[in-house]
C-alpha cells in the first residue's frame, strides 16, 4: 500500500500526506477517540474528489470528510484517508437576494458566510458554540442546530440543493422534486437512479411506515440526527397525501459523509434578526426550579433559550478571559437560563421584557432576573459558548466526557428526563454537566469520567447505554445535534428498532455498496469504548522539565487539556489572535490543536530516553511564533508558546543549537558589545555589504534591516544627565507614587529614546522613579530554549527585586514581552516561587500603571496638549494575551482632542527574531498583510501609528514604511512644559 500510496501522491490534485505528524494531528478530532489515518488529503477541486475515490474503490479503503474537525462524536476520525476540504473548497460561488439563497462550498465559515451576506440583510440561521469555526460541511453533515434553533431551525431545515460526488465517481445534484420526476429518477440507469429506487421501494410500504413512527423520535422534537433521517421523506408527495416535494438533502443533511461526497450546497437565508435586543439572565438555587421554568419562557417569542449549570461558571472564575464575562452573576446560582428576546422598536421589545419578567414573578422559581443589553448580551452568550472548550480545562485526568451530551426531548418532558437523568447519575456517584439548548429540550449532559482507567471506560459504556434506555423511554432523540458519530452509532439499532436499523443498512448499501465513505458510522458501527484517545491503565511516562508546569500536573497533561474543539482554527476574520501561522497557511498543522496533538502523542509514545527529540515535534513548532495568544484565547488554556520554549530546550540538548538561534538567543550580549562602538555598530548594520555578510552569517532575510543601537545606551544618558532631567520635569506637587522603571535589554540598548521618554514622562507626571537598568529580563533566552541561562537571569532577578517591588512601589515595564514575563515564565523558571509570586502581583506594563492612575485621577487629560491628533493603536500579542490592549487605548485617549482607535489586528507577524528569520521571512509578511500592512497604508501620513513592542515597529517599517511610535513616546510628546 506504501506504494501506491506513493504513486498516487505523484497524481493527485491537492496536497497528500502519509507522514506520522499528519496522520497523528489527525487521529483525532475534538471527541475521545483516536485512529490513525492511512493518509491526509487536501484536495483542490472536484475532480481531485473523483481521484481520492477511484484510489479508495481500487484499494479497499475509505474517506473520512472532514471540514474543521470539531465534531464531539467521533465522526472525523478513521483508518482510511482523511479529506480535509477547509483549505481548498472556501468559496462563497452565488447569493441570490431575491430568492434568499446562497450557493457555496463546504469549506466556508459560518460566521464568515454571515458576513457576507449581512450586506444583503441576510443571515444562515443555524448557529453553534464554535460558529467562528465550524464550516458549513461539517454543519450539514451533523444536522447542525445551536443557539438560534427555536426561532430559525435546524440545518436540515435550510438546506436546499446539494451537488454530490457518488460512490462510482458520479455527479449528482440533490435538491425537492415533484412526485412525477423523482419517479422519472427511479428509471435512471445510474448510481442515483439506482438510490432513488430503493428508496421509493423501501419507503413506498405501510409496514415500513408505521415501524418509522412507533420507533423514531417524537416528530415535535425539531433536533432528531439518530440514524439516516428517512421519517423527513415520508411527508411527501411521493409517500402520501401531501402537497410537500420530495428532497433527498433531507436525508444526506445528518449523514454524517456516509453516503455522498458534498462538493456545493445551496441554502435558503432567512432576514435579518430584529434590531432591538434585550435578554434576561434568571437565576436559580436548583437545577429542578430551572426547568420548570423553561416552559413558562417559552411560551414567549424567544429568539435565545440557553442554559449553563454552576459547573461551567465555576470553570469561567479561573479563566484570564471569561472571567469578566460574570459580571450578572448574582450570588453561586445552580443554573442560569439566558432568555433572548428581539423586536422591532424599542416600545414592543420593553412590553415583551415586561410580560416575560412578569411571568418569571409569577411562577416564582428564579431568584434574580436581571435585564442585559447591548454588549452585554454578547458576553453573556460567550460565557455560555466556551463551555465546551472550558470544561477541558479541568485539571487532572477527570474530564467532562461527551457521550450522553446530545439527548433531545419534548419540552413537556425535560424535567421529568432531566430528574430521573440526575437520579441514575447519582446512582453512579457522579456530578454531571448540564448547559446549553434548554429551550429547545437538549441539555449537553456529561459525565466527569478518567478514560485513562479500565472503570472509567467501564462508566463510560454503562453510563452511556443507561441513558439511551432514557431517552428511549421518553421517545426521545438520542442524537440532537451532535451527531451519532462512533460514540452513539451503536446504540441505533436499539434506539429506533432492529427492522428500521435494516433500512437504515440498505440505504447506505444503496448509496455506498462498497462502503468506502467514512465507515463505522451510523450503521456497522464501531465500539463506542474502543480506540480511545488514551491506552487504558498505561503507566505514565516519566518526563522531566525545567519549567514548571505543576498547574496542569506536568507538561503531558498541559497537552491533553486540548479537547479539540478548534478555537485556534478561527481564521483572521475572527476576533483574536490565535493562532497566526495557521492564519497564514490553513494548514491544521500550524493549529495550536495539531501542536498540542503531536506534543501528546509524542511524548506517550516515543521510545527515546529524550522523549521531546522527534523531527515531529520540531516540525508542527517551526511555525509557532509564541504569541502566547493560546495562554489566554483557548478556552482550555492550552499554553503552547511556554510548551515549545520547554521542547526547545529538550530538543537542543541532543541536537546542539544552531548559530542563528545562538545569536537571536545571546542577542543581549552583543548588543551590549555593540552599545560601546554605536556609530561603528550601525555602520555595519546599515551598510550594504557588511549587513549582508551579518544577514547571511545570522540567517537573516536579505529584505530585512537590521535593528540599530541606541548611539547612547538609556544607561549612559541616565547616569550623565539624570539630576538634569529631574529637576527639568519634576512637578511642584505631591508625589503619587514610588516607581521601579524597569529598563530591559531591548529598551536600553535599541530604543534608548523611548526608555528616556518613559523616564521623563513618569517624572513629569509627578512620580518618584528609580531606574532598573541592569537586569536582563531572559525574553530572548526563553524564546529560544535557553532555560538553563534564562533561569539564572530570573533568579538573579527575583532576588535584587523582592525587597524592592510592592504594593507601593510598583515595578513598571516598557517592553511588553519582557516585562509580561515577571507575570509569566517567571513563575515557571524561579527557585523561590514565593518571592516570584509576590512580584508578579505588582508588576505592570507602563501602560496599565498609567491607565490605573488615570482612574484614581492622579492623571487628568489638563495635564496633556489640546492640540488635535489622529492615532492608529497596535499592540504587542503578549499585551493581548496577559494583559489587555484598552489601557494603551486609555492613556491615548486622555488629551481631550487625541482621537485613538485601536488596530483590528493579530499579531504582526514578527514575533522577536522569528520575521528576521530567513525560513520565517516570507510567512511573517503574510502575517502582516492579512491586517495590519493594510490598516496602516490606509491611514494620512499624519495619523500617529502606536505600536509598543520592538519587534511591532520593526516590522510595520519593514513591512509599510512608516515608523511607528510607542504609547509612552505619543504620551510624553502631549505633556505639557
Amino acid at each position: 500500500m506504501k506504494r501506491k500510496l506513493q504513486d498516487f501522491e505523484r497524481i493527485f490534485n491537492g496536497e497528500f500526506f502519509t507522514d506520522s505528524l499528519h496522520t497523528s494531528i489527525y487521529a483525532t478530532d475534538a471527541s475521545v477517540y483516536r485512529k490513525i489515518p492511512l493518509a491526509v488529503a487536501y484536495p483542490k477541486n472536484d475532480e481531485a474528489i473523483k481521484q481520492l475515490i477511484d484510489f479508495a474503490s481500487k484499494n479497499k479503503t475509505s474517506l473520512i470528510p472532514r471540514t474543521s474537525g470539531t465534531s464531539l462524536a467521533g465522526q472525523c476520525v478513521g483508518d482510511g484517508i482523511v479529506v480535509d476540504v477547509s483549505k481548498h473548497f472556501t468559496k462563497i460561488l452565488s447569493v441570490d437576494v431575491e430568492k434568499r439563497t446562497v450557493t457555496l462550498q463546504p469549506g466556508v465559515i459560518r460566521d464568515e458566510l454571515n458576513a457576507h451576506l449581512k450586506p444583503f440583510g441576510l443571515f444562515f440561521g443555524p448557529n453553534t458554540s464554535t460558529s467562528n469555526r465550524c464550516m458549513i460541511g461539517g454543519m450539514v453533515g451533523n444536522n447542525s442546530s445551536g443557539t438560534t434553533s427555536i426561532q430559525y431551525g435546524v440545518t436540515r431545515d435550510k438546506v436546499l440543493k446539494l451537488k454530490t460526488v457518488l460512490s462510482d465517481g458520479s455527479e449528482a445534484v440533490f435538491e425537492s422534486l415533484p412526485k412525477e420526476a423523482f419517479l422519472n429518477k427511479t428509471e435512471l440507469n445510474s448510481l442515483e437512479g439506482k438510490i432513488c429506487k430503493t428508496l421509493y421501494n423501501e419507503l413506498i410500504s405501510k409496514d415500513t411506515q408505521k415501524e418509522i413512527w412507533k420507533e423514531f423520535p417524537k416528530p415535535e422534537i425539531h433536533r432528531r440526527n439518530t440514524g439516516y433521517a428517512v421519517d423527513s421523506l415520508l411527508n411527501t408527495s411521493v409517500f402520501g397525501d401531501f402537497n410537500e416535494e420530495i428532497n433527498i438533502c433531507n436525508l444526506l443533511c445528518g449523514s454524517e459523509g456516509t453516503l455522498a461526497f458534498t462538493t456545493e450546497i445551496t441554502l435558503q437565508l432567512d432576514l435579518l434578526p430584529p434590531k432591538y435586543t434585550a435578554m434576561v439572565a434568571t437565576h436559580y438555587k436548583n437545577l429542578e426550579d430551572c426547568l420548570n421554568d423553561v416552559v413558562v419562557a417559552m411560551q414567549y417569542n424567544l429568539h435565545t433559550c440557553e442554559m449553563m449549570d454552576n459547573v461551567i461558571l465555576d470553570c469561567t472564575k479561573k479563566n484570564k478571559t471569561y472571567e469578566p464575562y460574570r459580571f450578572f452573576v448574582e450570588g453561586n446560582p445552580k443554573a442560569i437560563l439566558l432568555l433572548e428576546l428581539k423586536s422591532t422598536s424599542e416600545e414592543d421589545l420593553e412590553k415583551q421584557i415586561d410580560s416575560l419578567v412578569g411571568a418569571l414573578n409569577i411562577s416564582n422559581y428564579s431568584y434574580h432576573n436581571p435585564v442585559l443589553r447591548g454588549e452585554e448580551i454578547d458576553m453573556a452568550l460567550e460565557l455560555r459558548k466556551a463551555g465546551l472548550g472550558l470544561l477541558g480545562n479541568m485539571v487532572g485526568d477527570r474530564k467532562a466526557v461527551a457521550c450522553i451530551e446530545d439527548t433531545a426531548v419534548a419540552l413537556e418532558d425535560l424535567p421529568a428526563y432531566i430528574n430521573e437523568f440526575s437520579a441514575l447519575m447519582k446512582n453512579y456517584n457522579q456530578q454531571a454537566v448540564y448547559y446549553a439548548h434548554a429551550g429547545a429540550g437538549e441539555l449537553h449532559l456529561r459525565p466527569i469520567l478518567n478514560l485513562k482507567e479500565m472503570e472509567g471506560v467501564e462508566y463510560f459504556r454503562n453510563i452511556t447505554t443507561d441513558v439511551a434506555k432514557l431517552c428511549k423511554k421518553y421517545k426521545g432523540s438520542f442524537s440532537g445535534e451532535h451527531g451519532d458519530g462512533i460514540v452513539r452509532a451503536e446504540f441505533i439499532p436499539f434506539m429506533i428498532g432492529e427492522k428500521n436499523y435494516g433500512l437504515l443498512k440498505r440505504i447506505k448499501s444503496a448509496f455506498d455498496p462498497q462502503n468506502i465513505f467514512n465507515p463505522g458510522k451510523i450503521v456497522d458501527a464501531y465500539k463506542m469504548d474502543e480506540s480511545l484517545r488514551y491506552e487504558i491503565d498505561r503507566k505514565e511516562p516519566d518526563i522531566e522539565t525545567l519549567l514548571d508546569f505543576s498547574d496542569s500536573e506536568g507538561i503531558l497533561r498541559l497537552a491533553e487539556k486540548c479537547n479539540g474543539s478548534g478555537d485556534c482554527r478561527k481564521t483572521e476574520n475572527a476576533s483574536g489572535a490565535m493562532c497566526p501561522s495557521y492564519h497564514a497557511t490553513k494548514n491544521e498543522k500550524d493549529t495550536t490543536r495539531a501542536r498540542a496533538n503531536a506534543l501528546r502523542e509524542v511524548l506517550t509514545n516515543n521510545g527515546t530516553a529524550n522523549k521531546f527529540n522527534s523531527e515531529e515535534l520540531k516540525e508542527v513548532f517551526d511555525l509557532c511564533i509564541s504569541c502566547k495568544a493560546c495562554a489566554s484565547e483557548c478556552p482550555s488554556n492550552v499554553d503552547i508558546s511556554t510548551a515549545k520554549a520547554e521542547f526547545l530546550y529538550q530538543y537542543n540538548k541532543t541536537n546542539g543549537i544552531s548559530f542563528s538561534n545562538k545569536l537571536f538567543g545571546k542577542s543581549t550580549k552583543l548588543n551590549k558589545m555593540a552599545s560601546r562602538f554605536p556609530r561603528l555598530s550601525n555602520w555595519f548594520f546599515s551598510n550594504d555589504f557588511t549587513s549582508k555578510i551579518i544577514k547571511n552569517i545570522g540567517g537573516i532575510h536579505k529584505n530585512r534591516f537590521l535593528p540599530k543601537v541606541s548611539i547612547k545606551s538609556f544607561s549612559n544618558v541616565i547616569q550623565s544627565n539624570k539630576n538634569q532631567i529631574i529637576t527639568a520635569y519634576s512637578v511642584e506637587k505631591k508625589i503619587y507614587k514610588n516607581v521601579l522603571l524597569f529598563v530591559d535589554e531591548l529598551s536600553n540598548y535599541l530604543d534608548a529614546e523611548i526608555a528616556l521618554d518613559s523616564f521623563l514622562l513618569l517624572t513629569g507626571l509627578g512620580y518618584k522613579v528609580t531606574v532598573v537598568d541592569t537586569l536582563d529580563s531572559g525574553r530572548a533566552l526563553i524564546s529560544k530554549g535557553f532555560l538553563e541561562e534564562a533561569k539564572k537571569e530570573v533568579d538573579k532577578n527575583i532576588f535584587y527585586l523582592m525587597d524592592r517591588v510592592s504594593e507601593t512601589t510598583p515595578l513598571v515595564g516598557i517592553e511588553p514581552s519582557a516585562i509580561l514575563s515577571f507575570r509569566d515564565e517567571y513563575l515557571r523558571l524561579a527557585d523561590d516561587k514565593t518571592a516570584a509570586e509576590n512580584i508578579s502581583k505588582s508588576t505592570f506594563l507602563i501602560e496599565e500603571f498609567l491607565a490605573t492612575e488615570i482612574q484614581t485621577g492622579n492623571i487628568f487629560s489638563a495635564q496633556f496638549t489640546s492640540e488635535e491628533k489622529h492615532i492608529k493603536i497596535h499592540s504587542h500579542c503578549h499585551q493581548k494575551s496577559l494583559s489587555n490592549q484598552k489601557v494603551t487605548f486609555d492613556i491615548l485617549n486622555l488629551p481631550e482632542n487625541y482621537k485613538p482607535t485601536i488596530i483590528p489586528s493579530g499579531c504582526c507577524g514578527m514575533a522577536g527574531s522569528f520575521g528576521y528569520e530567513k525560513e520565517h521571512y516570507d510567512i511573517s509578511m503574510k502575517i502582516g498583510e492579512l491586517k495590519l500592512f493594510p490598516s496602516v497604508r490606509k491611514s494620512s501620513n499624519e495619523t500617529i501609528i502606536s505600536a509598543n513592542g520592538t519587534s511591532c515597529r520593526h516590522q510595520i517599517f519593514d513591512g509599510t514604511g512608516r515608523k511607528a511610535l510607542h504609547p509612552v513616546t505619543i504620551l510624553k510628546n502631549a505633556l505639557k512644559s
